[in-house]
C-alpha cells in the first residue's frame, strides 16, 4: 500500500509504516516489561538491514526486579569527527480499556496510524530508521540511534544506563520524544513524593474514640491548592509550548493519588497522598523542594495536623541556551522542511535528555507527538505527516555538515 502525502515529503511512508506496525504489535508496557526483548530485537534487526553497527546493552544486572531491559544502540559511521545521538524509547504506558480497536494492531485511517505507542514513541523510531535508510553515503556526521526502555518510569535503566554506565558519548543529542510544533531546548524537572496524615484508628461506630485522618487530609489538600497557585507564579526565562495558558514555562504542583482505609467499618490510622511537582528547566529543584517543605510545615501547624512528607524523588530539568550552535543548526533544518521559521520553547514534561544534559552535552527535542494524538490515552494515534516531517528533518540535518 502506497501512503503518499503530496508536497509534505519526497518519499512514501511504506517502510516507516511497516516498521511501526511491527513495533506496535508488541506490548512493551513499562510496568510488565514482557515485550521488551522482542521489540528490541525487531528494532535491532531493522537497523542491521540498513547496514548499521548494532549493539544491545541490557541493564538487567542493575534491576532489582530481575527483568531484562535491552537498550538498542545502532551506529552509522560517516568517518566524521562529529557525532549526534538520536534518542528514542520503545516502552509504552498500559493501553487501558475503551479502545475502538485492538491497541496492538496498527490501523491506518485518514492519514492517522492508531495504536498504543504510535505517537509516544514508536513513530519516532520508525522516522529515525527511515532517515537512516535514505541518507546512504550523504551523512556528514556520525549517528547513534538509541532505542531504550523504561523512559515512562524515569529512564534510569534505559538511557540513564547507557550514559552513566555504558558511557555512550556524543557531541549533541536529539531527543525524538516531543512535539513537532516547535524545537524544544529544555524540559521541566519532576519532583514526586508522598504526604502522610496520621490519626487514631477506631471502630466507625465509635468515631468519638478515633481521629479520622481522612478529614485532615481533605483539609490539607485544600490548603495545598494555595501552594499550587504559588508555584504557578514561578516563571522560567524560556517560552512555554505554543498555545500554553502562560507564556513562559511555569511551576506546577498537583496531588495525583489519595489513599486510605481497608474496611468500611474501620476508621484508618493514616491517610496518604502522592504529589507531582514540575520544576522549571532553569530552576534548582532543591530550592523548589525547600519551598514546598516550608509551606507544608506552616500549613500543617495552622491546621493542627500530625503530618509528614516522605519518599521525595528529585529529577532535575535542563535547558540548552538558544544561542548554542547546535540549537541554531537544528532549528534551521526544521524550518527548512517546514518552509517557515519554527519557534523555540521548552517541554512542560520531562524526558531522557536530562541524562545527556547532566554530562554537559547539548540537547534539543523534537518528535511525532502532536497535541491531538491522545498519547497516554485511549485511541492513541500518530499523524503520518509527522512521521514524514521528523524523518525528513533528520535526513536534512545529518546530511548537512556541522
Amino acid at each position: 500500500m502506497k501512503i503518499l502525502l503530496g508536497d509534505i515529503m519526497t518519499h512514501n511512508l511504506d517502510y516507516e509504516v511497516e516498521v511501526l506496525s511491527k513495533m506496535v504489535s508488541i506490548n512493551t508496557d513499562a510496568e510488565s516489561k514482557l515485550g521488551y526483548r522482542e521489540c528490541a530485537e525487531v528494532i535491532a534487526e531493522e537497523a542491521r538491514k540498513l547496514g548499521l553497527s548494532v549493539s544491545i546493552y541490557d541493564s538487567v544486572g542493575l534491576a532489582t526486579d530481575g527483568k531484562h531491559r535491552p537498550n538498542v544502540v545502532a551506529k552509522l559511521d560517516a568517518n566524521s569527527d562529529h557525532t549526534v545521538s538520536l534518542v528514542t524509547h520503545y516502552d509504552i504506558v498500559p493501553a487501558g480499556a475503551g479502545w475502538s480497536n485492538d491497541p496492538f494492531k496498527l490501523r491506518v485511517v485518514d492519514g492517522k496510524a492508531y495504536g498504543r505507542g504510535a505517537a509516544d514513541d514508536k513513530g519516532a523510531i520508525a522516522a529515525a530508521l527511515g532517515a537512516l535508510k535514505l541518507v546512504g553515503e550523504n551523512a556528514k556526521m556520525n549517528v547513534i540511534l538509541i532505542a531504550s526502555p523504561d523512559e515512562e518510569v524515569g529512564g534510569e535503566l534505559g538511557v540513564g544506563y547507557l550514559v552513566n554506565h555504558v558511557g555512550i558519548k556524543c557531541d549533541e543529542a536529539v531527543v525524538l520524544d516531543a512535539s513537532p510544533e516547535f524545537v524544544s531546548i529544555g524540559a521541566s524537572g519532576v519532583v514526586s513524593g508522598w504526604i502522610k496524615v496520621k490519626g487514631v484508628q477506631g471502630h466507625a461506630g465509635y468515631p468519638h474514640k478515633a481521629v479520622n485522618p481522612i478529614y485532615g487530609m481533605a483539609r490539607l489538600i485544600e490548603g495545598l491548592e494555595g501552594f499550587s497557585n504559588l508555584r504557578a507564579t514561578r516563571l522560567s526565562k524560556i517560552d512555554s509550548p505554543p498555545n500554553s495558558p502562560i507564556r513562559k514555562v511555569w511551576g506546577r504542583f498537583s496531588i495525583t493519588i489519595v489513599r486510605s482505609g481497608v474496611k468500611s467499618n474501620v476508621i484508618p490510622a493514616e491517610a496518604e497522598a502522592c504529589f507531582d511537582m514540575r520544576t522549571l528547566p532553569d530552576e534548582n529543584p532543591i530550592h523548589a523542594v525547600e519551598e514546598l517543605k516550608a509551606y507544608f510545615i506552616s500549613l500543617t501547624k495552622n491546621l493542627g495536623l500530625n503530618a509528614e512528607i516522605y519518599g521525595i524523588n528529585i529529577g532535575s530539568g535542563y535547558y540548552t541556551e538558544p544561542s548554542c550552535d547546535f540549537v541554531i543548526r537544528f532549528r534551521r533544518a526544521v524550518s527548512k522542511i517546514y518552509g517557515r521559521e519554527i519557534p523555540i520553547a521548552a517541554e512542560l514534561g520531562g524526558n531522557d535528555g536530562k541524562f545527556f544534559a547532566n554530562k554537559g552535552i547539548p540537547v534539543v527535542s523534537f518528535g511525532c507527538i502532536g497535541p491531538d494524538t491522545n498519547f497516554h490515552g485511549v485511541d492513541e494515534f500518530v499523524h503520518l505527516k509527522h512521521i514524514a516531517l521528523v524523518r525528513d528533518v533528520l535526513l536534512e540535518y545529518i546530511s548537512t555538515h556541522p
